[in-house]
């Protein structure tokens, strides 16, 4: 899937539902996703029990290192939140309360 993807010239995003797993599986679907050559990893869908959370954010940067993008997703509310993501290694963010984020960056 990540080849034929990438020959197409898209990145390829692998989503775990981080509120479902323990630290020994996101730490094996990150390692995967890895070695796969995925471009990203991803908290959550937004349809699990919950979100992003720092201690899940810097877990799968330990384990995909600088390389790969995270992207944390779910429960990120505020310019606080959004901050402790990027702090933990996120680099990309999803998020529904982006404009209020915007705003409170502007203020």
């Amino acid at each position: 899937m990540v080849e034929a993807s990438h020959r197409g010239g898209a990145l390829v995003k692998v989503i775990l539902e981080t509120a479902l797993l323990d630290d020994h599986q996101k730490a094996i679907a990150c390692t995967l996703a890895r070695l796969a050559g995925a471009d990203f990893v991803k908290t959550s869908t937004g349809f699990g029990p919950g979100g992003a959370t720092v201690h899940d954010v810097a877990l799968m940067r330990l384990v995909v290192g600088p390389e790969m993008g995270v992207k944390a997703a779910g429960g990120i509310r505020s310019l606080e939140d959004l901050e402790k993501m990027v702090q933990a290694g996120a680099t990309r963010i999803g998020a529904s309360a982006s404009v209020k984020i915007v705003e409170a960056a502007r203020a």
